[in-house]
């Protein structure tokens, strides 16, 4: 499917049209459109327009393409018909707090929150000429119609805080979503050099000299399925289905890539056979039969001479072979609907004519499966061959496994029995041995800045895994086996993750684990206490989710991943309708399930830094970003971010505050654009050292495009500390670029920031990205660790420092107002 219908909103009496297109072989001619489940007749075009709507047009619309070879169905698409009269977007902003910096209590109990409001991003009733036609329109939706600027009390002063006063319908901002992420060998951890990238048989780019790569995600995509080539021919093809991320965000995403097993030589002109997953001493799940005469050169003329065969086997037996497996085990079923698979094994061949290196095709070729690998009895009997087309990222069926006597007997006992298929190997070279499977559930997970799991605390563009654990011991088949795997980015309401599922609380298994920028999240504990309120499930349905981290029974594993067991919710239960596990038809109830509701957990460790800014700003959400001479990012397309490096001489950690004010544009000098404070950190091979990674507002053009600002930046320990010294390079450079800021007081550092981006020795670090939260990650590591390695996160003090402070204990009673509400016991 190229063109998934839009949902729109219209007003009663006006008009709307969908469209659709979709791609196959021959080129699909036949389109029907499904309204809420039901075939509208006569509507054999892929484009549907509705004249004069009425309320009962409203629901979801499908479009539904076929030919010769099968069907696909789109995306649902929402319609909705408001009354004459009614209002999408209400004028009054919604709430949405912030957090003031630590010395800027609000009440008596010391809250830092206030309310900033915001417009939600819902789509305001179109024209009915916006989208007569089939091409992409940017429509209407809620946004800022107005902002206020208000006076925080903070400590016995004001702080500048933009407030949204009104909401209202507009344009809506179609920013670019990016998918970025890095590329490695599974075994050696290589990276991908200058790889090729291809979206479906399009190539739009290389991977870069470290393996990274970034796409950005074509409109209205509902599935990128992206495909990476090593040049060398070394590395198998990956083909990957990316998970998306939201609209204006970006998402980062590991590919690690199997190598090519090593070649052995065969006899073409006699039969051979070729076992499949005997690798590390295992029973091999079945062989590749190759009769003689079966090679074939691309012109059809019989190969008899010596053949290079390569056949790499991904193992579901071996759990670790999950990342680096294909696609994301996708079909589309007869009636076009995106399904799942579970595999019992993945291979990819490659043949090629032993003395000119050419590539040979085969066939017909026979596959034998041995059927005592299939523990579950239902799946003899629906086991297929499948082929994976690398355009669509769907498998699509080869032929079917048939139950066969073997003749061969097993360790002088038993005889083996086969499934036997039949096979053309041309130019698709990865081939897949599984079975459909309807028993299927959604897992509602989300993710948090830290462990306090504030609702309005949640992360977005968190990328979630989910790998499908074959049964535990007891059940009918091997506990140690993956059947398949599943990614999902997390919005403002978390994600919900497809997973076999069963009403037996041990049948199946999942494993969960969350990433954010490549930086692996926690889940909560369940050694040695199970607490409940913080796993976000009540009982007693965690205890039948048999719930456990990662390092339950070893406490040297990692903290990052969750183990539980699918237990299909029984709907007669009412301790099981509230999540996390949801039924399949329940996809919509666990999409729009309140935070209070029961789901899993991750978390971010939680590190000193807090940001303000002025004009508010969700990171994970572009769209909220408003033009203003006072915003952080001046660019909600380009974010760069900058830091400089503080290093501290003292017995202990202190917080490090950055105060940037405009410094040299008329528009803003004098005024505050935020704060930024970040504790320091140890230095592990200097005991009396710590270092502080701390943003700044880079230098640069402001919201008007028209004239730079050399941003005053202020850096000031919070603690009993004076200036010491000033990196030379640094120093010189700011000399060299006048006016120079002024430093009379000796406990903080002053500068007008560098217009250009300085290099470490300076220790200034500046990143350029269309994320802002990838941005400031990457700039960070390479801050801490004064080298190029975006995610570094070991501290050394002493390495691409700007400037240093001595610091000392202060005298008891005379710590700041800031260093006591840090210090101050939760009760206060």
């Amino acid at each position: 499917m190229l063109q998934h219908p839009a949902s729109k909103v219209r007003q009663a009496g006006q008009d709307a049209t969908f469209c659709c297109e979709a791609s196959g072989t021959p080129a699909p001619r036949n389109y029907s459109w499904y309204h809420n489940g039901t075939l509208l007749q006569g509507r054999a075009e892929r484009r549907l327009a509705l004249r004069g709507l009425a309320p009962e047009q409203a629901g979801t619309y499908r479009c539904r393409a076929t030919n010769e070879a099968g069907a696909i169905l789109s995306e649902p698409a929402r319609l909705t018909v408001l009354g004459q009269g009614q209002p999408r977007c209400r004028p009054e902003p919604e709430p949405s707090l912030v957090e003031l910096p630590s010395e800027c209590p609000q009440d008596a109990s010391g809250s830092r929150y206030y309310n900033v409001g915001r417009c939600p991003a819902s789509p305001c009733p179109g024209g009915s000429a916006e989208a007569s036609a089939c091409g992409e329109d940017s429509g209407r939706c809620c946004g800022v119609l107005r902002m206020e600027l208000r006076q925080v009390p903070c400590a016995g002063s004001a702080l500048p805080l933009m407030v949204v006063a009104e909401c209202g319908c507009g344009p809506c901002a179609l920013p670019r979503a990016l998918v970025q992420g890095r590329v490695t060998a599974a075994d050696t951890g290589e990276p991908l050099r200058f790889g090729r990238i291809f979206l479906g048989g399009r190539q739009v780019g290389f991977t870069g000299y470290q393996g990274s790569f970034t796409i950005e995600v074509p409109p209205g995509a509902r599935r990128l399925v992206a495909r990476f080539v090593d040049g060398q021919q070394r590395l198998l093809d990956a083909v990957r289905t990316l998970p998306l991320p939201p609209p204006g965000g970006a998402v980062f995403q590991e590919v690690k890539m199997l190598r090519k097993e090593e070649p052995v030589e065969l006899d073409g002109g006699r039969s051979n056979s070729i076992p499949l997953g005997a690798a590390g001493g295992r029973e091999p799940v079945g062989e590749l039969l190759l009769p003689a005469g079966a090679f074939l050169r691309p012109s059809g003329e019989v190969f008899n001479g010596t053949v290079k065969a390569s056949v790499t086997f991904v193992d579901p037996r071996d759990v670790g072979t999950a990342g680096a497996a294909s696609s994301d085990l996708s079909f589309a079923d007869g009636r076009g609907e995106i399904a799942p698979l579970r595999t019992y094994g993945m291979f990819a061949v490659e043949f090629r004519e032993g003395g000119s290196g050419a590539e040979l095709q085969a066939g017909p070729v026979r596959v034998r499966m041995d059927a005592g690998q299939v523990r579950m009895p239902e799946h003899l009997h629906k086991m297929k061959l499948w082929s994976l087309n690398p355009e669509s990222g769907l498998w699509e069926e080869e032929g079917v496994l048939r139950p066969a006597g073997g003749g061969r007997k097993r360790r002088r006992r038993e005889e083996r029995t086969f499934l036997v298929g039949n096979l053309e190997i041309r130019e698709r070279r990865l081939f897949n041995l599984d079975v459909p499977e309807d028993r299927r559930c959604f897992v509602k997970v989300r993710a948090y800045s830290n462990e306090k799991f504030n609702p309005y605390e949640q992360l977005e563009g968190v990328v979630v895994s989910l790998i499908n654990l074959e049964p535990r011991p007891g059940f009918p088949s091997n506990p140690r086996a993956w059947g398949r795997f599943d990614s999902a980015v997390t919005g403002p309401n978390g994600a919900c993750l497809p997973a076999f599922c069963d009403r037996s609380p041990g049948a199946y298994a999942a494993l969960l684990t969350a990433t954010l920028g490549g930086e692996e999240l926690e889940a909560v504990a369940s050694s040695p206490r199970l607490d409940p309120g913080a796993v976000g499930v009540a009982q007693p349905y965690l205890a039948k989710l048999g719930y456990r981290r990662s390092d339950h029974e070893d406490a040297a594993l990692k903290k990052t991943a969750i183990q539980i067991d699918v237990a299909k919710p029984d709907p007669n239960n009412a301790d099981e309708s509230d999540g996390p596990v949801y039924p399949y038809r329940g996809l919509r109830q666990c999409q729009e399930a309140p935070a209070s509701a029961n789901h899993l957990r991750f978390y971010r460790v939680e590190v000193d830094r807090y940001e303000y800014n002025v004009v508010p700003f969700r990171e994970s959400d572009v769209t909220s970003w408003s033009g203003d001479f006072l915003a952080w990012w001046p660019n909600p397309q380009e974010f760069r971010a900058c830091f400089i490096k503080v290093r501290l001489e003292g017995p202990q950690e202190y917080m490090v505050r950055s105060r940037n004010a405009g410094g040299s544009h008329p528009r803003t000098r004098g005024q505050l654009y935020g704060l930024r404070d970040s504790r320091s950190v140890r230095d592990p091979l200097l005991g009396d050292a710590s270092a502080a990674c701390v943003e700044f507002k880079c230098g640069g053009m402001l919201f008007d495009q028209s004239l730079a600002d050399r941003t005053l930046v202020s850096i000031a320990p919070q603690g009993s500390c004076r200036r010491t010294a000033v990196n030379a390079l640094l120093k010189d450079y700011l000399s060299r670029h006048p006016p120079l800021a002024e430093n009379n007081h000796t406990g903080a550092f002053s500068m007008l920031a560098p217009l250009d981006p300085l290099g470490h020795n300076y220790g200034i670090y500046t990143v350029t990205d269309q994320s802002p939260r990838l941005a400031k990650e990457i700039a960070i590591g390479r801050c801490f660790a004064g080298t190029s390695d975006g995610f570094s996160r070991e501290m050394r003090a002493g390495e691409g420092t700007a400037v240093t402070f001595s610091c000392q204990e202060r005298p008891a009673g005379s710590e700041s107002l800031f260093q006591r509400l840090l210090s101050a016991p939760a009760q206060a």
